[in-house]
């Protein structure tokens, strides 16, 4: 505890008498300084104990008395200490009554006692107080080692909690609720996501101090870790301000979590090579050589139906993948999944692989991931720049290790058609179920068809005939002569000539099953851009 002013007056050297404002002794000292100015306030910073002689004061003027006292109280000078046998006798009435009713604590000081000696009982109890929070914080610390050591965060967390006497909250990188201590703080951490959200867009490390609703709480929300986005968040909630003391326990525990929650880059930069390897030896068709690399970290992945994610960067972010990995990774942790994430390309923010298992919560949390930014993309004023800005995902049908490449070629596919479509997501399985037409929007298709029905439309434009609508008529009809003519409303040996003559400008036979299908996508393609 600092030293207050009734630890002073219970100081049996400096016989100190109190003759005003008894019931505020409590309040903790700064420092005790001596002024004899009219007008000390403005070399105040508040909390002082200032000791006079009144040698430029008329102590005995109310008037003069309550301006004096009302500015020390104004500027947070917590006591007042008068010396008496030097200018006055004893305090004069004006000064003792004008404290009361201000609530100034006003200490008599007996002539045998110097006001140096006040000065150095204040700052050897202030010198005692620092000495015991550093000596509790070096305490805290080996605690908080001890149980991270033994049990985790949570263990830290239990502690730490003690030793603020409030509670603490360890948040991951997306925000949610790792652990709390004690167990009935979870649903207040719960209530801080968005304080926590927007304390991740700042630069770690940050901090803040926030307030809950309907709650006294005074909690201060730390980032953790060491890189450009922070890793996790600490959030700590205690009834007053952090003393000492507890400040040291704040401080450790944001170290120990940071290594607890930040693996070094070393030890990342091993596990991304492992799961590259892994990686590598499924895409080539060696299972066994892959699990046997893959051991405890990537092991469980390979047991199950997996999904293989494909993500590219587009546009001007510095890093359009890594809240994707950073979704993705967290999910998986809370959940206890394994997951492989490997970044790919010459520049490793430019694409993105993650082996995850199927129907886990990665899967799920790159689907919600990529609906909340496909739903922002949509409500942006400036939609054709949202659409060059981000991450392009692709996801493949569920696969094991024995078909992981054709699962990876799957992705790569729906990646590409997400891409062509403007979207930010699409899973394979949208592929399959959908329809083809669609895909035939693709400028490359659009060419093919144009050259291969050119010849027909040139022909039509001389007025010799409709072979292009005929044509895709007898198609239509899967070439039956008498619906096909009916639908045009010629004779069905009207429709034979035509048909010969399409074969004679295009060089092809229409009896080729390969020849029927190109044509009826080409006018599926023309149609589409009519």
């Amino acid at each position: 505890m600092p030293p207050t002013l009734a630890s002073l007056v219970h100081h049996s050297a400096l016989k100190l008498t109190v003759r005003a404002g008894e019931d505020r002794l409590d309040v903790p000292v700064r420092w005790a300084h001596v002024s004899e100015l009219a007008d000390p306030v403005p070399y105040m910073e508040g909390g002082e104990l200032l000791l006079i002689t009144a040698l430029k004061l008329d102590a005995e003027d109310p008037k003069a008395m309550r301006r004096y006292v009302r500015r020390l109280v104004g500027a947070g000078v917590v006591g007042l200490g008068f010396a008496v046998g030097v200018n006055y006798d004893e305090i004069p009435k004006a000064l003792v009554d004008t404290a009361e009713e201000e609530g100034l604590p006003l200490l008599e000081v007996p002539r045998r006692t110097p006001f140096i000696a006040i000065s150095k009982a204040v700052s050897a109890a202030i010198a005692a107080d620092q000495y015991r929070a550093v000596t509790a914080g070096f305490a805290a610390q080996r605690e908080l080692t001890r149980q991270a050591l033994a049990d985790g965060p949570q263990g830290l967390l239990t502690v730490l909690a003690a030793q603020v006497d409030g509670w603490a909250a360890l948040y991951d990188t997306s925000g949610a609720v790792v652990a709390t201590a004690p167990e009935w703080a979870g649903r207040r951490a719960a209530r801080l996501t968005a304080d926590v959200e927007r304390l991740r867009e700042r630069p770690a490390p940050a901090s803040s101090v926030v307030g809950l609703p309907d709650n006294e709480d005074r909690v201060e929300l730390h980032s953790l870790g060491t890189g450009r986005r922070p890793k996790a968040a600490l959030a700590v909630g205690t009834a007053a301000a952090l003393g000492t003391a507890e400040r040291y326990a704040v401080h450790s525990a944001i170290a120990l979590l940071t290594l607890t929650t930040e693996r070094s880059r070393s030890l990342q930069a091993a596990e991304q090579r492992i799961g590259a390897a892994v990686l590598r030896m499924l895409l080539a068709g060696q299972p066994d050589h892959a699990r046997a690399v893959a051991g405890d970290l990537f092991g469980p992945l390979l047991d199950a139906p997996f999904r293989v994610i494909v993500g590219e960067g587009t546009g001007t972010d510095r890093d359009p993948l890594g809240g994707l990995a950073e979704v993705v990774e967290s999910a998986a942790a809370r959940a206890g999944e394994a997951v492989l994430v490997v970044p790919e390309g010459p520049h490793e923010s430019e694409r993105l692989v993650v082996l995850a298992v199927d129907g886990g919560a990665a899967v799920e949390a790159c689907r919600e991931y990529t609906a909340a930014l496909e739903a922002e993309r949509a409500s942006s004023e400036v939609r054709e720049q949202a659409e060059d800005d981000g991450p392009v995902v692709g996801l493949s049908a569920p696969a094991g290790p024995i078909a992981a490449a054709a699962a990876y070629k799957q992705a790569e596919q729906a990646l590409s058609v997400a891409r062509r479509r403007g979207r930010v997501f699409v899973e394979h399985e949208e592929l399959a179920a959908g329809s083809v037409l669609p895909l035939l929007a693709d400028d490359a298709v659009r060419a093919f068809a144009d050259g291969l029905l050119r010849p027909l439309s040139e022909h039509d434009a001389t007025g010799r005939g409709d072979l292009v609508a005929s044509l895709r008529a007898w198609l239509s009809r899967h070439g039956q002569w008498d619906a096909a003519a009916a639908d045009l409303g010629v004779h069905r040996h009207t429709l034979r000539y035509r048909m010969r003559r399409v074969e004679e400008i295009l060089g092809r036979s229409l009896d080729d099953p390969d020849v029927r299908m190109e044509l009826w996508l080409a006018l599926k393609a023309t149609a589409a851009t009519e």
